[in-house]
């Protein structure tokens, strides 16, 4: 691929600085910004509810977008994609919708975002719901035989967790986790947030029950989702909202609920961010993953190896930078880590995030204030990389 080509596709690559906050949020190309233009200007209307034509016109668009997202992760039918406003609405509307009783037991991990949190703290709270964090190794890789362990309880009914930590980049061995929990007849939900922008997955060879990701960090349209879930449990699950274009018909006192997909999708949707996700679907499929892991890999395994060269650093998760994807979140004790995140702002436009990135848990159980977190995506050049440890180094010095 040609990085120059392609990041001419990035308007405000030209003139913004060097963004590293991909994990945040991922920058859009003009074509998912054409497509989101093209909606309200040539089509602004209702989809699935008028007869006339521009109506015709944005249910035809959808559903392209629908089948593309469905062939995009190999899901069996397009029925089984659910459009969300985001990976923290999917997890809440299975969290809400599996009909959980007193005393089923949820499994997570002690590093998930808070997406994948407190739910499960709220259905603990009001049913009775048991919730088992299950730890990270020391070097905060999954935990597979502590996992086997946990998972003999007939109570068990969810294993819901990260797919790739928004923390460290840690991708978890997911064919594995969901073989392991079939086995025992367990059901998993994984957080696709911070994987599917940055690694094919394919649903039906994982065998994944449901899957959440966000659009908003694959290069499409904020405010868009999606919950992939089989078409058979989906079937099963009570609808988290009800309303407008939930149902097939309605009385005083009844009420019809259509199939799957449209019965978890009420009210009027974000059709041109449906669209405009479909045309970043389509974006990613044309640069490819091989080349988007082999420009984040390429600008971690760089940037990892000089900062070890700064003083007192410490980078969260495993020294290997092969095993955290595009991602570096590292600290320096006693150095505040929203200044270093401004400085760097403030002295070179480069734009990192600083916090504990939604995972405050994590953070308060090991003490730790916070980290300064560095995210690629496959338009960053190693010459942005170059000037972000140069600057890091300056910044370290003076504080």
């Amino acid at each position: 691929m040609d990085l120059t080509k392609i990041r001419s596709d990035f308007p405000i690559l030209s003139n913004q600085g060097i963004y590293f906050d991909n994990a945040c949020q991922s920058l859009r190309p003009q074509q998912v910004i054409d497509a989101i233009t093209e909606y309200y200007r040539e089509y602004p209307a209702c989809g699935g509810r008028s007869m006339h034509h521009l109506a015709a016109k944005v249910t035809q668009k959808c559903d392209e977008a629908r089948q593309t997202i469905a062939n995009f992760v190999n899901a069996k039918t397009k029925e089984e994609i659910i459009f969300t406003r985001n990976t923290t609405e999917g997890i809440n509307l299975v969290a809400h919708s599996l009909g959980f009783k007193k005393g089923d037991i949820v499994i997570t991990t002690d590093k998930e975002h808070n997406s994948n949190l407190i739910p499960w703290q709220i259905l603990k709270e009001k049913i009775g719901i048991k919730h088992i964090i299950l730890p990270s190794k020391i070097d905060n890789t999954f935990d597979t035989e502590n996992f086997k362990k946990v998972l003999n309880n007939d109570k068990v009914k969810l294993v819901s967790l990260g797919f790739t930590s928004n923390l460290d980049g840690v991708t978890i061995p997911a064919k594995e986790i969901v073989e392991i929990a079939h086995r025992a007849g367990v059901l998993v939900l994984l957080d696709g947030a911070q994987a599917v922008p940055h690694q094919k997955i394919d649903v039906q060879e994982l065998d994944i029950d449901f899957l959440a990701f966000s659009g908003h960090k694959m290069l499409g349209p904020s405010g868009t989702g999606v919950l992939y879930g089989k078409y058979k449990l989906l079937e099963k699950l009570e609808p988290f909202l009800v309303g407008g274009d939930t149902v097939s018909e309605s009385t005083y006192t009844s009420h019809k609920f259509l199939s799957p997909p449209e019965k978890f999708e009420a009210g009027l949707q974000d059709y041109a961010g449906i669209i405009g996700l479909g045309e970043a679907v389509k974006y990613i499929n044309k640069v490819g993953y091989e080349f988007i892991q082999k420009q984040e890999l390429l600008l971690n395994k760089y940037i990892t190896s000089e900062l070890q060269n700064i003083s007192g650093l410490k980078v969260i998760g495993p020294s290997d930078s092969e095993k955290r994807g595009g991602i570096v979140s590292f600290y320096i004790p006693n150095k505040d880590h929203h200044q270093i995140a401004i400085m760097l702002d403030e002295t070179a436009k480069i734009m990192v995030r600083s916090g504990q990135h939604c995972v405050h848990s994590w953070f308060n159980a090991k003490n730790i204030k916070g980290s300064v977190r560095a995210s690629f995506y496959f338009y960053n050049t190693m010459e942005e990389a170059e000037i972000f440890v140069r600057e890091l180094k300056k910044i370290c010095f003076v504080l």
